[in-house]
């Protein structure tokens, strides 16, 4: 980002995932893609007619099965064409997500403005949530506007046991953290992908 190289990446890896999922013998191995964009990048139109157009010519199957992850701090900071560029990508059936909420100035006030899908949930107040009651509160609060926008929630960092058990109790929709799966190249994971469903279907 220091030297305005991060939308450069952004397009190489949304392309990327995109020729990946178009190699696949079979699509249904994937519910939902999920790729971070920088701020950099909502920030810029050309970026996002590059990428409607790429998204356009990948089709509706694969749109269907991508969410664009988008940073709370990029969102506020760029509101008006993050707006405007989220409209697009819902045209095209994409889901979004607001990433790293909380991690900024939060305002709800501006979820009514940004069309979203899924709110993520800052790793930061999830972590330390079993011990410190002011991020238990944060994350309650969360939850609760979340449900009210129709949104679905997702807990940033979940390393253990005891995490997982609280934000299912306290309705928190999906996990993601080392707790559950560790980054692997996407190859070995979509490999393990294909081999449940294979198990599935001959169950």
């Amino acid at each position: 980002e220091r030297f305005h190289l991060a939308n450069r990446i952004d397009r190489w890896v949304l392309k990327h995932a995109v020729d990946k999922m178009q190699s696949l013998p079979d699509l249904e191995q994937v519910s939902m893609l999920y790729i971070n964009l920088s701020g950099q990048s909502v920030g810029d139109r050309v970026f996002h007619r590059d990428a409607i157009e790429l998204l356009i010519h990948a089709g509706s199957e694969i749109c269907k099965r991508i969410c664009i992850e988008i940073t709370e701090t990029a969102a506020v900071t760029n509101m008006a064409d993050a707006s405007v560029f989220i409209d697009q990508l819902h045209a095209l059936g994409i889901k979004v997500a607001l990433d790293d909420f909380g991690a900024g100035a939060s305002s709800f006030g501006y979820l009514r403005s940004l069309n979203i899908d899924i709110l993520k949930i800052d790793g930061q107040f999830i972590k330390n949530m079993l011990r410190d009651p002011l991020d238990a509160a944060a994350v309650r609060c969360f939850v609760d506007v979340a449900k009210i926008q129709g949104l679905r929630t997702v807990a940033e960092y979940v390393d253990n046991e005891d995490v997982l058990v609280h934000i299912k109790e306290i309705g928190i929709d999906f996990a993601q953290g080392f707790l559950l799966h560790k980054p692997e190249p996407i190859d070995q994971l979509l490999a393990r992908c294909n081999q449940t469903l294979i198990t599935e279907l001959a169950g």
